[in-house]
């Protein structure tokens, strides 16, 4: 029983010190107002990618890009999806953040600097909630941009 005890303990504790290694600071997005000149903007060309006729089995991708135009930092935030099988991540300078889903949004932020822009990639995994034809998921990814608050990037597909 004391070694039931003792292995428990050190469990709890491992765990602690694991999460408190990986804990994100969470920074406070700056906001603005639309009529702000100096706040951000988040200009997409594309929200929505026709990924044809995929298997149940496959994994697809999409990439959308977002561009800051603005003269402020553009705060990318809360990435969710729509679907359990359907996640997307952030590529900004080379580092990719980890993925996100219905499930998994987590406090991740980057800041796009003005004139540069990062890449929002969708995955969609079908087989992980089976579903056959036509298909459309959705993630979403919000800013501190006044006049886009809310981005999101839909994919279609049918599946077989």
């Amino acid at each position: 029983m004391i070694v039931g005890v003792i292995i428990s303990v050190l469990f709890i504790a491992g765990s602690y010190i694991a999460v408190s290694k990986t804990a994100k600071q969470n920074v406070e997005a700056r906001t603005f107002t639309k009529d702000d000149p100096t706040r951000p903007h988040a200009d997409v060309s594309s929200t929505l990618v026709d990924m044809g006729s995929i298997k149940v089995n496959d994994t697809s991708f999409a990439k959308f890009t977002v561009k800051n135009t603005g003269k402020e930092a553009l705060q990318l935030t809360d990435i969710s999806s729509s679907c359990g099988c359907t996640v997307g991540k952030i590529i900004y300078k080379g580092q990719e953040s980890e993925e996100f889903g219905m499930h998994s949004a987590g406090d991740y932020q980057t800041p796009i600097e003005p004139g540069t822009e990062a890449v929002v990639e969708v995955i969609y995994r079908p087989f992980v909630m089976p579903v056959y034809g036509d298909v459309g998921r959705e993630v979403y990814v919000s800013t501190n941009d006044p006049e886009n608050p809310k981005l999101v990037f839909q994919i279609k597909a049918n599946v077989k």
